[in-house]
């Protein structure tokens, strides 16, 4: 991430309103962007589709279809996603930026293999639709999984104006084509997700090709065995495991959801108040990704350059102390930030929901999920300052975590009745973060011993 550090270091530097909020516009674009956009996208397909696809159940089949894509996409791809942006900035580190879109290149062919074969095998042995409604799904879901390992390059370049414009482009290409194929039902507003995202993964490719020149064209130097970390990859697929297990519950228990297209199931009850939550990241995101990147970022770097160049124990000490200052002051803006985004949309939640026409039925669930999405902000923040610390057990161990406590308090939810319904992904979000408070203090005590001992 050091790309995004930089200009927003710069952009900071300004020392005037004007440049602060422009730095946070900037982070919390970059960092929710694509999430959001594609959330707002997907609804607007979804209303403009209302009244031309006929009947109205197609609709609601395309807006599942899209959240399994979603959904198996990044946990399919979340391992990877860790693995090669770890692969990527040892690169970096080392300057060895022409190793870069060689490597992206090789990884994108397994990527493309292996999500075709996998959506090839569930398409062909639990579907009955039609042949262009499997093709596009499939032809989707390998775009996505793509899409999700290039998006990793976004935070290093520093193209940010373009990268906005990239994504307003793709996202308004993808709405308009839904608006001008809506006329072919199902498949066209599917074909239309596919020419939308598409054209984000080739250009943001184009973006990468310009900012990486190579010599040649595949490399797979990321397989070398003493570049893989297995840690990665199994954090990389319990954390997307634990956004998505508690919603996979609520789908496919009988009680709590109804069939909708083929084997895929979705719960109307449980789903429309946790998509609407998630909208409120984007103030928490810019904040974390703002305070992480600029203050405990710098103060990174000087603490451990401080350790490589041989300084006194006392000044890497007073150092350290720095460091430490801005990981508290950078969760404590976030918790402040997004404590008053909840306040704000606590307040203004029936009004809201009645806009969209919602039912108030839904208020209950939105204030829980409202917390949970929240909590999840600094859940990130914990998560990320441990991975500057190369503390990857502890990570994890958290992420481990929070899969299984996501699972199984979302299943006594279920036993409990309605009330409870949400409290398993917010409870296991609030456990995890505490005990990566403690897992952060501990490390931050240690924190000299270790490094020197690990240098030994």
């Amino acid at each position: 991430m050091a790309g995004i550090g930089f200009e927003l270091r710069k952009i900071l530097s300004r020392d005037s309103y004007t440049a602060t909020l422009r730095a946070y516009l900037y982070a919390g674009l970059i960092s929710s962007g694509p999430w959001v956009l594609s959330i707002i996208s997907v609804m607007l397909i979804g209303v403009l589709s209302l009244g031309v696809v006929v009947p109205k159940v197609l609709v609601h089949q395309f807006l599942v279809s899209v959240t399994y894509l979603m959904a198996i996409s990044l946990i399919f791809t979340g391992g990877l996603q860790l693995f090669f942006t770890r692969f990527i900035s040892d690169r970096l580190f080392e300057n060895q930026r022409d190793l870069i879109l060689p490597n992206l290149v090789g990884i994108l062919l397994i990527v493309t293999l292996a999500s075709g074969v996998l959506s090839i095998l569930l398409l062909g042995l639990l579907f009955d639709e039609s042949f262009a409604y499997r093709l596009l799904v499939m032809s989707n879901f390998v775009v996505l999984c793509n899409l999700w390992m290039v998006i990793i390059f976004l935070s290093g370049m520093k193209a940010y104006n373009r990268i906005l414009l990239v994504m307003l482009a793709g996202y308004s290409l993808m709405v308009l084509s839904a608006f001008l194929l809506r006329f072919l039902q199902m498949e066209g507003l599917l074909l239309a997700l596919l020419i939308g995202h598409s054209s984000l993964l080739f250009l943001f490719l184009y973006d990468i090709l310009r900012e990486y020149p190579a010599k040649c064209l595949v490399a797979f130097d990321f397989l070398d065995r003493r570049k893989i970390f297995v840690s990665l990859l199994a954090t990389g697929l319990c954390y997307n495991l634990g956004i998505w297990i508690d919603k996979f519950i609520f789908w496919f228990n009988p009680v709590t959801s109804s069939a909708v297209v083929g084997p895929l199931r979705a719960s109307i009850l449980y789903d429309l108040p946790i998509f609407l939550a998630y909208l409120a990241i984007i103030p928490g995101m810019a904040v974390f990704l703002v305070r992480i990147e600029t203050d405990f970022a710098e103060w990174y770097e000087r603490l451990y350059a401080a350790i490589r160049g041989g300084e006194t124990l006392k000044h890497i000490g007073l150092l350290k102390e720095q460091m430490i200052l801005s990981i508290r002051q950078g969760l404590l803006e976030i918790c402040k930030v997004q404590g008053l985004t909840v306040i704000l949309l606590f307040l203004l939640a029936p009004q809201l929901l009645q806009w969209l026409g919602i039912s108030a039925y839904y208020l209950p669930l939105f204030y829980v999920d409202l917390v949970g999405v929240s909590i999840q902000v600094v859940f990130m923040a914990l998560l990320n300052v441990f991975f500057y610390l190369d503390k990857r057990a502890i990570v994890l161990e958290l992420c481990v975590l929070f899969v299984v406590l996501n699972a199984a308090l979302t299943i006594l939810s279920q036993y409990l009745g309605p009330s409870y319904f949400g409290y398993g992904f917010t409870l296991s979000l609030l456990i995890c973060v505490l005990l990566g408070l403690h897992r952060l203090s501990r490390s931050l005590e240690d924190l000299e011993y270790e490094t020197f001992m690990l240098a030994r």
